[in-house]
């Protein structure tokens, strides 16, 4: 956990040595009013006090109580805003690593654990914090510094007092080792119950749809009943805790005071030595005095301690799941930024892939060359890997084997910066961002600024201007997150435009024409052949009529590349081609295309 804290600004580390000083001052202040009290005790009962040293010496007691709870209020203040500065730091630190992570981190972790830990994990290590710069500091200073002050003072006495911390310790020992465990599964639960929570929140639309609500309570309920009953569990062992520490500490007092009224009644009081036996009593019972308020405040230490001890298993569980975060390393690194000497051409050598859980190739032996202002298509059965191949070249997984070249260079050697310059890419699922609709088409970073006319050029050739135009203000319209308010042909037509906005080389689209209808989906492409002549497309495609116009066609099978050529060719020499386009198109409307 620790590892976590180096993350700490110089700031930060500032303000926790100051509240380290704080605290002792503090504890400082308050070990000291025993001795005042001790000196009140002596003054009562001595002959001959002056009522005016009793009131000199309540004052200074005061005047510690009153220092105590100004420095704990000023403590307070800056543990609050370590904490929170503290968290604010962490979280960015993750955020930042979770935008630099591929798809295949995201799925190793997957979205639901990666939203728990940058919310709930932080928050547990910001309570921790502000917590613990206020009590795990001052309680083993405290409990130190008590310890000292009554060390060799009676050992009747400091034999009960350790024999209290031992009950203490023991009971803390047991309980950390029964729930710590669990702690690890809360966290994990709590992963459950927010991912059952955003699948319903997303697919209400279907959940509505075939009348499932039913189903998904029952699936909310299991997840919530197994994170309560966890919570129950821990609640009930950790709620053993604090009843320990009050039956010890009264127990303490009492065995304290009892065996201190032992001690004193053994002094001898008659005789010759009548008065000294009255003053050593008096000294006795100033030392019981003053030894059950260090005993009580050692105590309280480790109650102190306690209140950490309720926090600190599930914030370790939580700081563990963050480094685990921050110390993933992505598989897909940037390069070191050369730059390639052609422009719009990407060929594949030779590529294969091969997810990491998986026990075989999706992609085998894929070569093809796209050149510059060419449209190369692929189709394919489902699952025959037409989206992973798409992805490689978009870089979001590295190939296995072989090599891709964007420009006559290595893909790798690019950085990110200057690959998605050239690269606009369209998924499979339209991705829309809340906010406006000229935000989206906007949306990102380019090479050079992206002007309206840009913008509404692409709008226009995408087929999403008359749309845009009806919306209520126009390219001021909101636009809800995930595009929601949206249809999926428009989503489609907003994402592509946005991709054809930044102006790139290639423009690769994952079945992006796949919630368009014929007539838009034959007039985007008319389009993009005229205004983006220029421009390398890579287009995944279900349909038939969407690719048969294209430079040259990849059809897959299983991983595979049976075939390619243009959509003649390919009718001739390729059975898998023929059999899907005539799936789709009767002999006639294939003769006549």
């Amino acid at each position: 956990m620790w590892r976590i804290f180096r993350f700490m600004q110089r700031r930060d580390r500032g303000y926790a040595f100051l509240c380290l000083l704080l605290v002792a001052g503090q504890v400082w202040v308050d070990l000291t009013m025993p001795d005042y009290m001790s000196d009140i005790t002596r003054l009562i009962v001595t002959p001959g006090s002056a009522m005016g040293d009793i009131w000199i010496a309540g004052a200074k007691m005061l005047a510690c109580a009153l220092g105590s709870a100004l420095l704990s209020v000023v403590v307070g203040y800056f543990a609050a805003r370590l904490a929170s500065n503290f968290s604010y730091t962490i979280r960015e630190k993750v955020f930042h690593q979770v935008t630099d992570f591929g798809a295949e981190e995201i799925k190793r972790f997957s979205t639901a654990s990666l939203i728990t830990r940058t919310t709930n994990d932080i928050t547990q290590i910001q309570m921790l914090v502000a917590m613990g710069l206020q009590v795990m500091i001052k309680a083993p200073i405290m409990a130190v510094w008590a310890v000292l002050k009554i060390v060799g003072k009676n050992w009747q006495l400091s034999l009960v007092t350790a024999a209290a911390v031992v009950i203490i310790m023991t009971v803390i020992l047991i309980l950390m080792r029964l729930v710590l465990p669990k702690f690890r599964i809360v966290q994990q639960q709590i992963d459950d119950v927010n991912r059952v929570t955003r699948e319903n929140l997303t697919g209400l639309r279907i959940v509505r749809a075939f009348n499932a609500e039913g189903y998904q309570e029952d699936k909310f309920e299991d997840a919530n009943q197994n994170l309560m009953a966890t919570q129950l569990y821990t609640a009930r062992h950790m709620a053993v805790l604090m009843p320990v520490i009050s039956l010890v500490m009264s127990g303490l007092s009492l065995a304290i005071f009892w065996l201190g009224a032992s001690l004193v009644n053994a002094i001898p009081v008659s005789g010759l030595s009548a008065l000294k036996g009255i003053t050593d009593r008096v000294q006795m019972f100033s030392e019981v005095v003053v030894f059950s308020s260090y005993a009580i405040y050692v105590v309280m230490s480790f109650m102190m301690l306690v209140m950490i001890f309720m926090m600190l298993p599930r914030a370790q569980v939580s700081a563990a799941r963050i480094e685990e975060v921050l110390a993933a390393k992505p598989r897909v690194e940037a390069g070191k930024g050369q730059e390639g000497t052609e422009k719009g051409s990407i060929t594949f050598r030779n590529v294969s892939f091969r997810y990491a859980d998986a026990a075989e190739d999706c992609l085998s032996d894929i070569s093809f060359e796209a050149k510059p202002g060419e449209t190369v298509a692929f189709i394919g059965a489902t699952g025959s890997g037409k989206t992973t191949l798409v992805s490689l070249a978009a870089r979001l997984f590295d190939a296995t084997k072989g090599e891709i070249l964007l420009d006559g260079k290595d893909i790798r050697d690019y950085s990110f910066d200057q690959l998605y310059q050239k690269i606009g890419y369209i998924s499979q699922k339209a991705v829309l961002f809340s906010g406006t609709v000229e935000e989206n088409l906007t949306f990102g970073e380019t090479g050079q600024e992206i002007t309206e006319e840009a913008w509404r050029k692409a709008l226009d050739i995408a087929q999403a201007a008359d749309f845009v135009e009806n919306l209520p203000g126009g390219s001021g319209a909101s636009v809800a997150q995930g595009g929601t308010n949206l249809s999926g042909g428009q989503k489609q037509r907003l994402a592509i435009a946005r991709a054809i906005a930044r102006n790139p080389e290639i423009l690769i689209f994952d079945d992006s024409f796949s919630a368009l209808d014929y007539r838009t989906d034959a007039a985007l492409r008319k389009r993009l052949s005229q205004d983006l002549s220029g421009t390398t497309c890579l287009i995944v495609a279900q349909r038939i009529g969407t690719i048969k116009h294209a430079d040259r066609i990849v059809v897959l099978d299983e991983g595979r590349a049976v075939g390619m050529g243009t959509h003649e060719e390919l009718m001739k020499q390729c059975d898998v081609y023929r059999e899907i386009a005539l799936s789709q198109l009767s002999q006639t409307e294939l003769e006549g295309a």
